[in-house]
């Protein structure tokens, strides 16, 4: 069997009890799948103000439970999750509510939800990378989108650590990669971090949307090595990533249109694609790793679907 027919993906539902969404969090946590709020502007019912706070968990796929209705943060998308000291956290927000939500939220159940702060340094920015890596929280690149809130208009290269959510250190000011966002997910493969692809959103001044293939990883947020210029896959925003299997993974994205190719490379040179997904093409999906496989929910092709990649 070659090696792009070792993985099946299967329908675990298409039509779950959350609504559709794009760019819900999505994290594994005490044995659960989290998704965490997401933007539909075409659901006044769900979404009335465009996000919603909604916390859902799952642990199979199939059923989902909402716990809150209403969480305390404000209502966001394509904001920062991860899971670290035993805690689910939200690390910034969006600006969908004409201003920027510079602020942490955690939780160590999902249903109370904790401020850590309301002013983290780092500021006014959306569409930021982050990650969980060597005992603290990482936020890298994003920007400003002064058409959606008032803002000198900045895309940024820095990069910023945290261990408690509260106190932030500039690890580095400006990284060597181009600027960027928009990549939802995070890898921590072989004791480092990877940026992989991404992009640049239009702003008033800049019109033109960059889209980037590139590979990137550090051992410590200061010293990068550029693996790749360009690899096989689109140059893509809006994509997800993940580890599985001893594998780094890029799953579908936006560039020009959705999509809904799915690679995999265990070295972030070398990259293999999984032919004939079965999934509508896609961007800003809900992407976990749990009980053995990788999980992908939603996003904007607007259905409440969920699906499951397993090695067949």
């Amino acid at each position: 069997m070659s090696k792009e027919q070792e993985y099946l993906w299967e329908c675990v539902t298409e039509d779950a009890a959350f609504a559709a969404r794009d760019g819900a969090g999505a994290l594994f946590f005490n044995g659960k799948m989290w998704l965490l709020g997401g933007w539909n502007p075409d659901d006044k019912e769900h979404f009335p103000l465009i996000c919603n706070s909604e916390v859902w968990s799952s642990d199979n796929g199939a059923d989902w439970k909402q716990e809150v209705l209403q969480a305390p943060w404000e209502p966001r998308h394509t904001a920062g999750y991860v899971v670290h000291n035993n805690r689910m956290w939200i690390v910034g927000g969006d600006c969908i509510q004409k201003h920027y939500q510079p602020d942490v939220w955690s939780s160590t159940d999902g249903i109370k939800w904790e401020l850590v702060t309301d002013n983290t340094p780092w500021g006014m920015r959306a569409l930021h990378y982050t990650v969980e890596f060597d005992g603290r929280i990482w936020i890298m690149g994003g920007q400003t989108l002064p058409q959606f809130a008032p803002a000198d208009e900045v895309f940024y290269q820095d990069i910023w650590a945290s261990e408690d959510g509260k106190n932030w250190e500039c690890i580095l000011e400006e990284a060597p990669w181009p600027q960027r966002g928009m990549i939802g997910g995070s890898v921590v493969f072989n004791n480092r971090m990877w940026i992989l692809g991404g992009g640049t959103y239009d702003t008033p001044n800049i019109q033109d949307r960059k889209f980037y293939n590139d590979v990137w990883s550090s051992a410590d947020g200061i010293n990068w090595i550029r693996h790749l210029d360009n690899a096989p896959w689109t140059a893509r925003q809006y994509h997800d990533v993940a580890v599985f299997d001893n594998k780094m993974w890029v799953l579908e994205g936006w560039n020009k249109e959705n999509r809904n190719d799915v690679w995999y490379s265990a070295d972030g040179i070398e990259w293999k694609e999984i032919p004939d997904t079965p999934w509508l093409p896609r961007h800003a999906a809900s992407v976990f790793v749990f009980n053995n496989a990788l999980w992908m929910a939603a996003g904007n092709n607007m259905t409440s679907d969920v699906w499951r990649l397993v090695k067949s």
